[in-house]
């Protein structure tokens, strides 16, 4: 199943830009008159009959549409600090997409050594990764905010949601005041009706302990991801997945 992407929808149309009308009219050969699938990429699928086959600018007329396709029953936010190698970042994100997640925020902790991140070709890689995964929606990647003030800026946001927001936090170290539990359990102990979840991970040095006080006295809860030491790239993906295997599987 070939799909396709459109931003530019309206009165029972829409126009394939540059990019996507190429790929449609050269490389498949798609002609006036064949039916194609178009995402809008916030949870929409179209089917569609081409009106026109102009490789700058296909348009189609919409005869079907399905909302909520290929979506999850959660709102997950990963706030994940930037890799040194941005390729692994990458990855992180194209298969965080493939799985289930819907905001990726960069954020910048004291112990990080990558401090710049440009979300461009982040946002063109989740684009593909939506399509080839048979998602409607495509996550949306946030500026670059520190730790601290991503913390500050999370607890305003949670104020109106009435406690229904699940906050976890990928910690190494613990103490006997704050013992760390798996975040299996964190999952399975969340309030009833919780489907809205955060999840912090460090950079390859950690989050310092001033963050992570300051996270646990803002209501997160410091979990760990099984024994194995994993690198940034790969504890964000198993927190992905273990919040999609806690809702899905």
């Amino acid at each position: 199943m070939e799909i396709f992407i459109s931003r530019n929808i309206e009165d029972g149309s829409l126009l394939l830009d540059e990019e996507e009308s190429r790929h449609c009219i050269r490389v498949l050969r798609h002609r006036k008159g064949d039916e194609i699938n178009v995402i809008d990429g916030n949870g929409c699928l179209y089917r569609c009959i081409l009106t026109s086959d102009n490789t700058d600018g296909a348009s189609a007329e919409i005869i079907g549409r399905e909302e909520n396709w290929g979506t999850h029953p959660y709102r997950l936010t990963m706030a994940v600090c930037p890799t040194k190698n941005t390729d692994r970042y990458e990855w992180f994100a194209e298969k965080a997409c493939e799985i289930g997640v819907d905001t990726i925020v960069p954020v910048v902790g004291e112990h990080s050594e990558r401090r710049i991140f440009k979300p461009a070709r982040i946002e063109k890689i989740l684009v593909s990764a939506a399509k080839q995964s048979l998602k409607g929606s495509i996550p949306s990647v946030e500026d670059i905010v520190t730790v601290k003030d991503f913390i500050a800026r999370d607890a305003d946001r949670t104020k109106d949601k009435d406690g229904k927001v699940l906050k976890l936090m990928a910690y190494c170290f613990e103490d006997e005041n704050h013992p760390r539990t798996s975040i299996k359990e964190a999952l399975k102990d969340m309030s009833e009706g919780c489907k809205d979840i955060t999840v912090m991970i460090g950079p390859e040095g950690d989050f310092s302990k001033e963050e992570a006080a300051l996270a646990m006295e803002n209501g997160y809860i410091p979990v760990h991801l099984g024994p194995s030491r994993l690198r940034t790239e790969t504890a964000a993906l198993a927190a992905v997945n273990a919040v999609y295997s806690h809702f899905m599987l």
